[in-house]
């Protein structure tokens, strides 16, 4: 079930991606030759004016064909080459190259606002969400061999009640939590937690010395989190907030990444390919369809950052050939554009490979 809705989500995200591409070549005059959902083989096709519109037997995602994306003789001098990407104007190209992200972005939009208005779980750290319903501690951190590693304890559990053999307590915060942590130092504290939707789990640990400053602690970090349930116009205008702080920390978390590949620090073992976000998927599904908005969302941003990067066979690539032709005033010759993007494409291929091996050796 989890590989089914994972298909799903990566199919959902690259068809929102591609429409972004499809619907602004059109309305911009250029000739759209195929819209397809899946990869070939191709199962059928039907022809509306001159675009066709196929269902593949490969349901990963789906595909544009533009006139004049990938140049040749026929799209620059062709009897049809002013309906041809390669022929339009740069700001019309560069329009239609960035409509996939700005896609993406959108549509992380979207699928946040609807979380609100549905109920998002939110930090009640955040101003504006002080008063947020429900509110419980939830474990966003387990520290690697403490007490809570060893009792199983994950991040995303809901903290429901503490107990020793003389005391218990539930409804807390996290500073009741912390100090009843403390005081309790190697005694055996039942914990019962909340994990995923409606599953009760009971797991025990015992407090120790050296994980926390002056004081006991089983090695977990928390927040209190809240629903947020949102009117419509409430929920679009914070919606929009979000996605610019995701936007923001996304792109300061790659730029480090990137940063750490030159000096030495770069670690490839934190990337996540397809078969880890599989098992993100299924974990985020686990908590709720909320938790999986969300979620999706995030990937949704993620892609459209991904796609941004100006390497070639990606819409940053692309667009910087746009920038530089732009510049210099001259077109780049096609057979550089397109073995540029060919080799760009065989690399991140190479990438993907290596990402998912990394992933199934985290399997073990």
């Amino acid at each position: 079930m989890t590989i089914i809705l994972f298909i799903i989500v990566l199919a959902v995200l690259i068809l929102v991606h591609e429409f972004g591409h499809f619907i602004t070549a059109k309305k911009l005059g250029m000739r759209v030759d195929e819209f397809g959902i899946g990869f070939p083989p191709r199962i059928f096709a039907i022809k509306k004016g001159e675009t066709e519109y196929s269902i593949n037997s490969v349901p990963l995602g789906g595909f544009v064909k533009i006139f004049g994306e990938d140049p040749d003789d026929t799209s620059i001098n062709g009897p049809d080459k002013g309906r041809s990407l390669i022929n339009k104007p740069k700001w019309a190209q560069a329009i239609v190259i960035s409509a996939g992200v700005i896609s993406n972005v959108i549509f992380a939009w979207f699928l946040i606002a609807i979380g609100f208005m549905i109920g998002l779980p939110v930090s009640v750290d955040q101003p504006g969400f002080e008063d947020a319903l429900d509110q419980k501690v939830v474990i966003v951190d387990v520290k690697k061999d403490s007490p809570a590693m060893n009792a199983d304890l994950q991040i995303g559990d809901k903290l429901v009640s503490l107990s020793t053999e003389s005391e218990t307590i539930k409804d807390f915060g996290e500073d009741k939590m912390r100090d009843f942590i403390s005081v309790h130092g190697g005694e055996e504290i039942e914990i019962v937690i909340e994990r995923g939707k409606n599953n009760t789990v009971t797991t025990s640990a015992i407090p120790i010395a050296g994980i926390l400053e002056g004081g006991y602690a089983i090695g977990i970090a928390t927040d209190v989190v809240g629903i947020a349930k949102l009117s419509f116009f409430d929920a679009l205008w914070e919606s929009a907030k979000l996605t610019k702080d995701l936007l923001i920390a996304i792109v300061e978390s790659f730029a480090g990444f990137i940063t750490s590949l030159f000096d030495g620090t770069g670690n490839f073992s934190n990337l996540a390919g397809p078969i880890g976000i599989v098992g993100m998927v299924g974990d985020a599904s686990q908590f709720g369809w909320v938790y999986l908005l969300n979620f999706v969302a995030f990937i949704s941003i993620n892609l459209a950052i991904i796609n941004s990067i100006p390497f070639p066979a990606l819409d940053g690539g692309r667009l910087l050939f746009i920038v530089i032709e732009s510049i210099v005033r001259k077109n780049i010759k096609p057979i550089v554009t397109n073995t540029l993007n060919t080799i760009g494409f065989v690399l991140l291929i190479v990438l993907m490979i290596a990402v998912t091996y990394n992933d199934i050796l985290k399997l073990f």
